[in-house]
């Protein structure tokens, strides 16, 4: 039985087709990410997986059942890291830990024994009894981290969780939800725009653009879908306006990113010949200073895919 699937989920707001007949399988202590542009339909997508939407058709399985089956035993097994802040201002740190716990159906001293461990889990300790309005962006970030892990759960989605948290923390959240994932199973969901997070966290992937699924499977099998390509790392002395136009011309050349006036990036298929860039840039007076091979990254299949760089 698999821990979560979607069921040719659709989804439409008035004309508006924001997912279309999207389905996947997530087995339980996947690290499991979902990628795509913005509009994609990632947040939309989560939403109807937690409850917060409804499907106009398609299903989502916990376990083998619906959120309609069981409803309560559906939604403890989520945790839930929004993109936007679900934070109750007005009160303390402490007091949103107890008033979401309740929720979540902790009591008496199980609740008190977990707020004290989230509050070390997200590094709050000492802010138990400052107001959440007065705390830093950074800062209440943890906090919507902490309500996710509060009670336990057996999933734990996060849609874009690091967004706006320090370097440091946010090294040190990956570290923790890998011990998670690795030593209680944990099943992890994660979507987020920094592609090396999914690089480094995720198992499996599935890729999302204008509410279609594009493609899905494990990291290798999704960079194999264009193992004929590679990229290519240049360093020139300078690069010319007349220079991108002819780059984009030699066979081979898929696709071409300008990082900056020295540096550029080639996706190259197997009918690119080395040789054919030399004698351009030979043409246009530019003096080659450094050439690299690179297998492809999600990044690269991505833009591949979809034509998209993810923060598009």
């Amino acid at each position: 039985m698999y821990k979560l699937q979607a069921q040719n989920i659709t989804k439409r707001f008035d004309d508006n087709m924001v997912l279309d007949n999207i389905a996947f399988k997530i087995e339980k202590g996947d690290r499991f990410g979902i990628i795509g542009p913005n509009g994609a339909g990632k947040t939309t997508l989560f939403n109807i997986i937690i409850g917060l939407l409804k499907a106009n058709s398609g299903q989502v399985l916990i376990d083998g059942k619906t959120i309609a089956e069981n409803s309560v035993t559906y939604k403890s097994k989520i945790g839930y890291i929004p993109q936007d802040l679900a934070l109750l201002e007005e009160i303390t740190v402490s007091d949103n830990l107890e008033y979401f716990g309740v929720y979540y159906g902790l009591f008496g001293k199980k609740l008190k024994k977990r707020i004290h461990e989230v509050l070390d889990i997200v590094k709050l300790q000492g802010q138990e009894k400052q107001k959440v309005k007065k705390l830093s962006g950074g800062l209440k970030r943890r906090l919507n981290i902490g309500l996710a892990l509060l009670h336990e759960p057996e999933i734990l989605m996060m849609d874009e969780p690091t967004v706006g948290v320090d370097a440091q923390f946010r090294r040190y959240f990956f570290d923790y939800i890998k011990k998670l994932n690795l030593e209680k199973g944990v099943t992890l969901v994660y979507t987020s725009h920094y592609m090396e997070e999914v690089e480094q966290l995720c198992q499996k992937i599935l890729i999302l653009d204008a509410g279609k699924k594009i493609s899905s499977g494990t990291k290798s099998e999704i960079k194999a879908l264009i193992n004929d390509q590679k990229m290519i790392r240049i360093k020139v002395d300078s690069v010319t306006n007349l220079m991108v136009p002819e780059i984009r011309l030699i066979e081979g050349v898929e696709d071409f990113i300008l990082n900056d006036q020295e540096n550029m990036t080639l996706l190259v298929n197997a009918s690119f010949k080395l040789e054919t860039l030399i004698q351009v840039c030979k043409q246009q007076k530019m003096n080659l200073v450094g050439i690299h091979f690179e297998e492809p990254t999600l990044e690269d299949v991505f833009l591949s895919l979809t034509g998209k760089r993810l923060g598009d």
